[in-house]
């Protein structure tokens, strides 16, 4: 079974993770193994400062995450588009 996570982290420079990342994934920590292997290669991943499990996307932003994710039933990243 898939779980839809909505993570949070420290500011970064001008990114599109300042709003957080979409991810399902089969736990939380499948969940942080595909952060590391599709967002942040190469890169320290930023300290989270939340974790939403089973994420309503019907509560995130309507301006700029809704518009600009990827399908979240499928395991990966789902926001920002672009990591699958």
């Amino acid at each position: 079974m898939l779980i839809r996570f909505w993570l949070k982290f420290d500011p970064l420079p001008p990114s599109p993770v300042n709003l957080g990342c979409g991810v399902t994934a089969y736990d939380y920590n499948d969940a942080l193994t595909l952060l590391r292997e599709k967002v942040f290669v190469g890169k320290q991943m930023p300290g989270i400062v939340e974790v939403v499990e089973d994420i309503d996307i019907r509560t995130l932003d309507t301006n700029h995450v809704i518009p600009n994710m990827e399908a979240p039933t499928i395991r990966g990243i789902w926001f920002p588009k672009g990591f699958r």
